[in-house]
C-alpha cells in the first residue's frame, strides 16, 4: 500500500473475544479506537492502524470527499440495522453534519422523509438537493404519524420529541450520545410498544462505494479547507456558529 491513498477504520480489535467471534468486531471487548480509546489520533506526531483496518480508495475520488467516509459509514449503519420501505414515513431530528448525512443516505431509499432542525442555512442544503422541503416546527397533526425517527442532536428534549412523533410500534434510532443523564418517558415507550435502537460506527466499504456511485454529494457540507500549517486558525474558525465541516490539507491550493 506504500504510496497509495487509504482510509482507516478507527476500531482496532483483538479477534479473540466473544464479540469478535460473533462478527461484532466494533464491539470488541478489548478494542482501541483511534483518537478516542487508548490509541493516538491525528493530532499525535505519529499514528498507526493495523493493515486490516486500511481500505484502498480509487484514484478518481477526491480527498475532500473521502474525508467524509467515516461519518458517512456511521450514517449508513442505520440501514444495516433496519430496512426502510418506500411506504415508510421517516423523520430525522437534527441538522448538524451527521444529521444532514443521515438524511442524504436515507433519501436514497425512496421513503417519505422530513428533517427537523433549527438552522435554515443548513436545511437549505437538503432543499437544494430536493431531499425534503424546508422544515417547520412539529405540529399536533404530526404527532404519532412516523414509522421511523432518527434522533441525532444529543439533546434531551429532541429525544422526547422523537418519542412523540412515532406511531405505535414505531422505531426510534439513537444516533448521538447524550451528555449526562437523559430522562426517558418509559411509559410512552412501553404503551406504544416502540423499538429503541442505538447506532454508531458503520461500514467503510459501503461508504466508499456510495461515493463512487455518485448517489450522494457533499455540496454545502464542507465549509472550508485550511493548509496544515494554519491548523490553529482552522480550529478557531471551526468554533464559530453554523460551521459544518473544516478540513486540514497537507499543502496549500
Amino acid at each position: 500500500m506504500k504510496g497509495r491513498r487509504v482510509v482507516g477504520e478507527i476500531n482496532c480489535v483483538c479477534h479473540k473475544c466473544e464479540f469478535c467471534g460473533r462478527d461484532l468486531q466494533r464491539h470488541c471487548s478489548n478494542r482501541t479506537v483511534m483518537g478516542i480509546v487508548n490509541r493516538s489520533g491525528t493530532h499525535a506526531q505519529y499514528l498507526t492502524l493495523p493493515k486490516e483496518n486500511l481500505l484502498l480508495v480509487p484514484d478518481e475520488l477526491s480527498t475532500e470527499d473521502l474525508c467524509f467516509v467515516e461519518p458517512l459509514a456511521a450514517a449508513l449503519e442505520i440501514q444495516e440495522q433496519i430496512t426502510f420501505l418506500t411506504t415508510d414515513k421517516v423523520a430525522v431530528i437534527g441538522d448538524g453534519k451527521l444529521g444532514l448525512l443521515i438524511a442524504k443516505t436515507i433519501a436514497n431509499t425512496g421513503c417519505d422523509l422530513k428533517v427537523y432542525g433549527h438552522h435554515e442555512e443548513k436545511l437549505k442544503i437538503l432543499v437544494t438537493d430536493q431531499i425534503c422541503t424546508q422544515s417547520t416546527p412539529i405540529t399536533k397533526d404530526e404527532l404519532h404519524t412516523y414509522d421511523v425517527v432518527v434522533e441525532c442532536t444529543g439533546n434531551e428534549f429532541a429525544f422526547q420529541d422523537a418519542v412523540s412523533l412515532l406511531k405505535p410500534r414505531g422505531t426510534l434510532v439513537m444516533k448521538s450520545t447524550h451528555e449526562g443523564t437523559t430522562k426517558i418517558n418509559a411509559a410512552a415507550i412501553v404503551v406504544n410498544e416502540l423499538t429503541l435502537i442505538g447506532s454508531r460506527c458503520g461500514p467503510f466499504d459501503k461508504a466508499i462505494e456510495l461515493i463512487k456511485s455518485k448517489k450522494i454529494n457533499f455540496d454545502g457540507l464542507l465549509t472550508k479547507c485550511f493548509p496544515l500549517e494554519r491548523g490553529l486558525e482552522a480550529f478557531d474558525y471551526a468554533k464559530q456558529k453554523d460551521i459544518l465541516k473544516v478540513q486540514l490539507v497537507m499543502c496549500d491550493d
